[in-house]
């Protein structure tokens, strides 16, 4: 394989780990990206500007709360251009240092649209064609936009149009309860915004255990003016000075500023020309591959968003490494990924593992153990008791399946229930490991001596 070179098209956190990995190993590299920067959705319209402005509508929210503990502070003034300002700056320096670290590596990186004429050759705007011994496809994906309001104009965003903070409108809808939509209402409910929520489903964040979302739900009827559950838009028109929305089942059209859709994700496959290869995708576009990344072209991989599943930087930067370690004979045997997720709402749901929605689904025998934040005693320094932290274990053996919790920064907690599942710890592992107080970490090691009956700050009532 050191003899050989590695196309790899897309220059996103799975696109760009590949390919420092490989470089590494001693193969040869080439990565191409439409982009004049690397980093891809996630860092130039996704995961690092997004958590940028949600850190500062966190400080918003804290400030507003303060007065509750006796800190008293004026209204914030909200500098729109220097936010824009400043979150361009976290995701330049971040796309700065890849460049950077692309050239160390001696990597030839080409800005340019890559369509496959074969299984072993790609044309490149500008460039020409280019051959290759292997290629692996990491091209990411992009917001879903419904076909009846492609017209609609301006008002009408999608996430990376939000991210781009052109003004703070003062009545934004928000189309789709997931975890984009939650998260933009979130930092334009902090700037001003009034944030009305319209989700089709009978519950925000489908797929999400509910007695965790139910936490974050008491928090977002505060902040946000409305929730539409089951509701659908049956339309949506610009009248110059505001969008008119007619929602199903209501007589009367509502007016916002702006709109944000948020109903989804669909992969980058299109005009590819994977149908000039042996590659197989299915009916929504998305490459079939193995946990290995690879697809029906024996010399064609793909790993990331346009593979499905769960649509995460860090996952696809996983994928890259155990694809690239997967080009090597002496590459190490991988167990099943845990691939633990984190909505960075305010407060934060994280989970991995087995969910409990999961093993109702499948049928599988668990049992659970739950700690309530209102015990905890970091928790109440913060002044913020609305969290809880979940476990799910196997009854039989007591190791630890899953975990979810919701809370402020759980997003940092969860990794420690990744490694504890991947290395098959029991319940009893986690309770005898000596977590620092007064931590929220200590809510894990609480959840599991719940589990075990001998729970210092929850009292069960003896048989």
């Amino acid at each position: 394989m050191s003899k050989q070179n590695l196309l790899i098209v897309g220059g996103g956190p799975g696109g760009y780990a590949a390919a420092f990995l490989a470089a590494d190993r001693g193969i040869q590299v080439t990565l191409v990206d439409e982009e004049d920067q690397l980093g891809g959705v996630c860092l130039l319209r996704g995961c690092i500007p997004s958590k940028t402005l949600l850190h500062m509508a966190k400080l918003i929210s804290e400030v507003k709360h303060a007065g509750d503990w006796g800190l008293h502070f004026g209204e914030p003034t909200i500098d729109v251009a220097k936010i824009r300002s400043w979150k361009e700056k976290v995701t330049g320096n971040l796309t700065g240092g890849l460049a950077q670290l692309c050239k160390q590596r001696g990597i030839q990186w080409i800005q340019g649209r890559a369509v496959f004429k074969d299984s072993h050759s790609v044309q490149i705007d500008g460039h020409g064609a280019l051959e290759f011994d292997r290629a692996l496809v990491a091209v990411g994906s992009r917001p879903i936009i419904p076909e009846d309001w492609a017209g609609v104009g301006p008002r009408l965003m999608d996430s990376t149009g939000a991210l781009q903070l052109e003004d703070i409108p003062e009545r934004l809808l928000v189309i789709g309860g997931g975890y984009i939509g939650l998260e933009m209402g979130t930092v334009y409910a902090a700037l001003g915004s009034q944030i009305t929520v319209v989700e089709m489903t009978e519950g925000l964040l489908q797929g999400v255990d509910r007695d965790l979302v139910r936490i974050l739900q008491v928090r977002l009827k505060k902040d946000f003016k409305a929730i539409h559950l089951n509701t659908r838009v049956e339309s949506i028109k610009d009248a110059g000075s505001c969008l008119k929305v007619a929602l199903k089942g209501n007589d009367d059209e509502l007016e916002f500023d702006r709109a944000l859709v948020a109903v989804g994700r669909q992969p980058n496959t299109s005009g590819l020309g994977l149908e000039n290869t042996r590659v197989e995708v299915d009916e929504y576009g998305f490459v079939k591959a193995d946990a290995e990344g690879r697809t029906a072209d024996s010399s064609i991989f793909a790993i990331g968003d346009v593979v499905g599943g769960a649509m995460l930087a860090h996952k696809a930067s996983h994928e890259a490494k155990r694809t690239v370690d997967g080009l090597f004979e002496d590459s190490p045997n991988h167990d099943s990924m845990v691939v633990p997720a984190v909505i960075f709402t305010d407060p934060e749901i994280a989970w991995c593992g087995l969910t409990e929605l999961e093993a109702k689904e499948k049928g599988i025998e668990i049992a659970m153990a739950k700690f309530p934040w209102g015990a905890s005693g970091r928790a109440g320094t913060l002044g913020r008791n609305d969290g809880a932290t979940k476990l799910i274990v196997d009854p039989q053996t007591d190791r630890i399946l899953g975990a979810g919790m919701v809370g402020v920064g759980v997003g940092d907690l969860i990794s420690e229930v990744a490694l504890a599942i991947r290395l098959k710890a029991t319940v009893t592992d986690l309770a005898e490991t000596v977590h620092p107080h007064p931590t929220l970490s200590e809510t894990l090691m609480e959840a599991a001596e719940v589990y075990l009956g001998r729970s210092t700050h929850q009292y069960k009532k003896p048989r």
